[in-house]
């Protein structure tokens, strides 16, 4: 497994962007499957974005897609997501993952093995 640390959340209005990071440890970081989930209160946690090995691949939800970027730096073993035009309901923690298997297509908590320990971000309207 490897380990995820997430950074990047905060408070901020209607309209505004934020960057998370999630920095991963371990040399194999460039063979994960990444993906980014969220957790609003009282909502299951729900699959925002993923990116395959190259970071070439991406797939997004459809509620996000066109304001938010998923991308990852694997000399740095980095993974990123740049939120714009963000919206009081994009409110959540948000969790950045890891599998080593199966597809960027794969959207369920069950589908990744690694998971950090979350960055809140709200927005407020």
């Amino acid at each position: 497994q490897v380990h995820l640390v997430e950074s990047g959340g905060g408070l901020v209005q209607a309209g505004d962007s934020l960057r998370l990071s999630c920095a991963a440890s371990g040399r194999t970081f460039s063979s994960y499957f990444m993906g980014w989930f969220r957790q609003a209160p009282g909502k299951e946690r729900e699959f925002v974005a993923s990116i395959a090995w190259s970071g070439r691949n991406t797939y997004y939800t459809d509620s996000v897609k066109g304001r938010f970027t998923i991308s990852r730096d694997n000399a740095k073993n980095t993974l990123y997501l740049q939120m714009n035009s963000l919206k009081p309901e994009d409110t959540a923690v948000y969790y950045c993952a890891a599998k080593r298997s199966g597809s960027m297509y794969d959207t369920g908590v069950k589908d990744y093995d690694s998971w950090g320990q979350g960055t809140q971000v709200t927005v407020s309207s």
